[in-house]
């Protein structure tokens, strides 16, 4: 899929290197071909790769043919396709591959054939070969959820160093993008901005799954919320704030359960508005209550569980109000998800030395232990 200059999904062909022919009369055998390979690089981009390989194919090299000079031929060059760190890989019919999430991760795509030898008469094999989908789920700590025109452009514009496209309509974020929250201790906390969602998305209404896959891959969730409400158009009804709150993460449900038990923190924005601090009020009562204020919503876009959200932040990304509060609490939850996980991996390798330790002892043998018991019941003889 494109938006703009964003592509998040290409299609490829890739073929592994045919074998090389085997040599009969010696019994040579061919080299194996070349296998296709995709590689987490840094700095790459799905629209580079379309752009500088506008046929999108890939084929590795075929092995050498066995001769006198080198009875075993020269296996085939391995080909790289350098993609994006957080890639997912996928057949056409939608089959996991594998996940490619950290740089420098490789997946092989397609095996090169083998070269001929005594067993296949030898004669070689073609290489594998398949379609393949490279589809892109950004990997950020914080993922920005909200209605379009909550303002979630501006309050990355306010947070970060990103510059995304901001006006005073709805779905002003047509491309995902991605800002970083600078701390004076050097932390870096990256956050993505993403299409706003509509009612639907789960159904893919609107940019719904472009939308909600870049979700998946996003540590936490920031709530975004005009604190006066909004109307999508004049045919959509109006829904307050918290009613937002709960449709959102409806959609979230419907798409994939899980996203809901992400950690989560609501911004109320647009505090700059009049009537704002009365509004705020009534917001956080409704959440503090939401089973006495749900029957605003259609029985079926009531969530299974209300979101639990560590920190409800008012603020204007418009003059600032709150940014510093903001910054402070989404660092103090991304710092305590990472000191939880921190001691979860400490737990887990002490289990495992634990374990390791108790396999290697050695297991006691009751013969030698019935031989020791009859020595110890032995007369003690004088050595004077």
């Amino acid at each position: 899929m494109v938006y703009g200059n964003f592509v998040d999904n290409l299609r490829l062909y890739a073929r592994g290197g045919s074998g090389g022919m085997g040599l009969p009369r010696l019994g040579g055998r061919g080299g194996n071909g070349g296998d296709v390979w995709v590689v987490a690089t840094k700095n790459i981009t799905l629209k580079r790769i379309k752009d500088k390989y506008p046929h999108k194919r890939f084929v590795a090299g075929a092995g050498a043919n066995s001769s006198v000079h080198a009875l075993r031929g020269e296996r085939g060059e391995d080909k790289e396709i350098l993609a994006p760190v957080g890639i997912t890989v996928t057949t056409d019919d939608g089959k996991v591959i594998g996940d490619l999430n950290a740089d420098g991760d490789r997946l092989m795509v397609a095996k090169g054939g083998p070269g001929g030898s005594f067993h296949s008469g030898f004669e070689p094999r073609k290489g594998k070969a398949k379609h393949i989908r490279l589809d892109l789920k950004l990997i950020a700590d914080l993922g920005l959820v909200g209605f379009p025109n909550a303002g979630k452009s501006s309050l990355l514009t306010a947070l970060s160093n990103a510059t995304p496209q901001i006006a005073n309509y709805a779905f002003t974020t047509l491309k995902p993008e991605i800002g970083k929250l600078m701390y004076s201790d050097h932390k870096q906390i990256s956050v993505a901005d993403l299409p706003g969602l509509i009612e639907g998305a789960h159904m893919n209404k609107g940019m719904g799954h472009k939308f909600l896959k870049h979700v998946e891959r996003t540590k936490q969730l920031l709530f975004v919320v005009d604190v006066c409400g909004f109307q999508l158009a004049s045919k959509t009804p109006f829904r307050s704030a918290f009613e937002a709150v709960q449709l959102l993460t409806k959609e979230l449900e419907l798409y994939k359960e899980e996203l809901v038990s992400k950690p989560a923190l609501l911004v109320v924005n647009k505090m700059d508005l009049p009537d704002a601090e009365d509004k705020l009020a009534e917001l956080t009562e409704q959440l503090q209550n939401p089973d006495e204020f749900c029957d605003l919503l259609p029985d079926d876009m009531i969530p299974k569980n209300y979101m639990t959200f560590r920190h409800v932040v008012p603020v204007s990304a418009a003059n600032g109000f709150g940014m510093e509060h903001l910054k402070t609490c989404i660092r103090e939850s991304i710092d305590e998800d990472a000191e939880m996980t921190s001691k979860a991996t400490h737990q887990h390798r002490l289990q495992a030395l634990s374990d390791t330790d108790m396999s290697n002892r050695p297991i006691p043998d009751d013969n030698i232990g019935s031989s020791l018991n009859k020595f110890v019941r032995l007369p003690l003889k004088r050595c004077w």
